[in-house]
């Protein structure tokens, strides 16, 4: 009987393995301190595990995840545990689980992903430098490389300090779970990349099983090492891949580390985290739209935003159609922990959107990587677009400018001449990590542009503490008005992937008028006021007032109001002096001179001062300038005399004769 239990536990355990590992879609493993400052013999060190997995997983509780299962936080129960693989001698690290808490769940049939993540805290020596993972069996069958063959995806982590005294953090990546492209069209993939520690060289590499030569010292990939096709290009520096999928229905795997450097001189990296994940190739349907569809914001693609802890975010993303017919049928993405997704809704021809609600939480502090992409009707699919969340860290705010508090300048009037501008932030700023981060300054008028700069490399934008300087190369239209606008993420922070402004597009947020001075100065405009006017009181009433009800202190009735008119006319002025013209029949005439003191009047009226300021100035230098002239030269004349001169070499002979005695 013990032997039939026995045999009975091991079936199911294998059968467990065949149901639960055949459906492996990749994953990320990364970590960081929760302190970087070196203090005693240990470090606390986070480490987050990201996997994806088919949405059909017969023996979890539920056979189908759902958008209820995110909001819920269903446990994904892998069963299994990611454990340290090399150098493991000695070191204090316990074997994590790899259950995960579902953050993304796509019933797509191309897709068909149920995503999830988890933390843990591990308390390990600062001599800790040891290889992670999760090594389990198998992808699924439909890969063009790599079809039911085991997975390995590999973390190096290492608490040593860095040359700078600090503990490393590992890089930082995110990815879908499925990216499409066409057959046979070839396609430049980017991978994103970023770390903690600012200043770090990173480079990503093709995973490999030379696990005597790797810097992990085991398989870093199994069945999906060089899972992409022959002539596929890795540029490491950028992480970015070029290549052409040949055979459509397929999956292909694409399997890389990317790995940190102290700087681009230094040969050994200081961690290495895994990313892995699937392209799919499709062939176009008959009709299908030649525009695949984009996601054109709210945000841009690759930004960088700074998130309180405890504060709900409300994201929109929005998806643009290009063609009759196409809609947006999927929004695949891959989340944070917690982070729930509307449905699509399509507000406007053309535009489909999805509301992103979440409230990060303390233990989700630092970067926090989503990425989402649009799929059509014809399953033709955007390209990534992925946001990284700096939580516990605010985004820089330009001030909006005042006459007052001076956040900005110039505002107001000024010359044509003007060419430095400058507006500060709430926080030191940097610049822009991306290309194509513009300010423009825009004509009132007609809103058409007159001069942008890109704030990613242009020298005429200028970076310095709390404070953007803008130097323009251009002359200013007398007599317009003009306005500034400034794209997300031109003001940068100073944290890890250096959170990022939002977009200013208000037209009142920043603008100037250019003086006129031909209007101001010689132009003489002569007014000549009408000879009657008739004036109409407002209604009086007996009610009293109340100033609680308007802001005028006038209440508003029902009482009819009566209506007093008077006739009153005025005659032109014949000299400057006041003058009242003679009574008419009906009324009087009271009129006044106004004095107007014009640009032009200012200038005469200084013309004088500065004339006697600058004799005054002339006559108190004279005997300065005299006094230095002298000095220089009666200094030059000793110099070159040629007694002096004469006298100095006699005196360095005598010196040499001393000296050899």
């Amino acid at each position: 009987m013990k032997r039939v239990l026995r045999f009975a536990l091991v079936f199911l355990s294998i059968l467990g393995m065949v149901l639960d590992g055949a459906h492996f879609r990749g994953g990320i493993i990364s970590w960081r301190p929760l302190n970087n400052t070196v203090t005693g013999s240990t470090a606390q060190i986070q480490i987050h595990q990201r996997y994806f997995w088919n949405r059909e997983w017969s023996s979890f509780p539920t056979p189908y995840c759902t958008e209820a299962n995110v909001a819920a936080q269903t446990v994904i129960n892998v069963g299994s545990y990611m454990t340290c693989l090399a150098n493991c001698s000695g070191t204090s690290y316990t074997q994590l689980s790899t259950n995960m808490i579902t953050t993304d769940c796509d019933s797509n049939p191309i897709i068909e992903s149920w995503a999830g993540e988890h933390y843990d805290v591990e308390i390990l020596p600062l001599t800790t430098s040891i290889t992670i993972g999760f090594q389990s069996s198998a992808w699924f069958a439909s890969l063009y490389i790599g079809a039911n063959d085991p997975w390995s995806i590999v973390n190096r982590l290492n608490c040593a300090p860095r040359p700078d005294g600090l503990l490393n953090s590992s890089p930082v990546t995110t990815t879908l779970p499925v990216v499409f492209y066409p057959r046979n069209t070839r396609v430049t993939h980017v991978v994103q990349m970023a770390d903690n520690d600012a200043t770090d060289y990173l480079v990503c590499r093709w995973s490999n099983s030379a696990s005597g030569t790797n810097y992990n010292r085991v398989d870093e990939c199994s069945g999906v090492c060089s899972g992409l096709p022959p002539g596929t290009i890795l540029t490491g520096v950028n992480c970015t891949l070029s290549f052409t999928l040949p055979t459509a229905n397929l999956y292909y795997g694409c399997a890389l580390q990317i790995e940190d450097f102290f700087s681009s001189s230094y040969a050994n990296p200081m961690s290495s985290v895994p990313i892995q994940f699937l392209f799919y190739c499709y062939t176009a349907a008959a009709g299908a739209c030649a525009t695949a569809p984009s996601i054109i914001g709210v945000r841009p693609n690759r930004a960088c935003i700074g998130v309180p802890v405890g504060v709900q975010l409300n994201e929109t993303i929005e998806i643009q159609t290009y063609c009759p017919g196409q809609t947006i049928v999927d929004l695949v993405t891959s989340s944070p922990t917690g982070m729930t997704h509307s449905a699509i809704s399509n507000p406007s021809p053309n535009l489909w959107i999805m509301t992103l609600t979440w409230t990060p939480i303390a233990s989700q502090d630092g970067p926090q990587g989503f990425c989402a992409g649009a799929i059509d009707n014809s399953s033709l699919q955007s390209a990534p677009w992925c946001i990284t969340y700096l939580v516990g860290y605010d985004s820089p705010n330009l001030i909006r400018p005042t006459l007052v508090q001076g956040s900005a300048s110039p505002i107001g009037t000024v010359f044509s001449n003007q060419t430095l501008f400058s507006i500060q932030a709430t926080s030191a700023v940097g610049r822009p990590s991306l290309n194509g981060t513009n300010i423009c300054f825009h004509l009132d008028t007609t809103n058409a542009s007159v001069l942008c700069y890109d704030a990613g490399y242009s020298p005429n934008v200028i970076y310095t503490g709390y404070t953007i300087v803008i130097v323009t190369t251009i002359t200013w239209t007398p007599g317009q008005s003009y306005y500034v606008t400034m794209d997300n993420g031109f003001a940068s922070g100073s944290v890890f992937c250096h959170a990022e402004s939002l977009a200013i597009t208000d037209k009142t947020f920043w603008r100037f008028d250019i003086w006129d001075p031909a209007l101001s100065s010689t132009t003489t405009t002569t007014t000549t006021p009408p000879t009657t006017h008739t004036v109409t009181s407002l209604g009086t009433t007996t009610t009293s007032i109340n100033t609680a009800c308007t802001t005028s202190g006038i209440v508003v009735t029902s009482t009819n109001a009566s209506t007093t008119t008077t006739t009153i006319t005025t005659t032109p002025p014949t000299t400057a002096a006041p003058t009242t013209a003679g009574p008419t029949t009906t009324g009087a005439t009271t009129e006044s001179t106004i004095p107007v003191f014009y640009p032009l009047d200012f200038e005469n009226a200084c013309k004088q001062p500065v004339a006697i300021m600058s004799a005054v100035m002339m006559v108190a230098f004279m005997p300065v300038q005299t006094l230095v002239m002298y000095a220089a030269f009666t200094k030059f004349t000793n110099m070159f005399k040629p007694s002096n001169t004469a006298a100095k070499a006699r005196h360095q002979q005598r010196m040499k004769n001393i000296l050899r005695r």
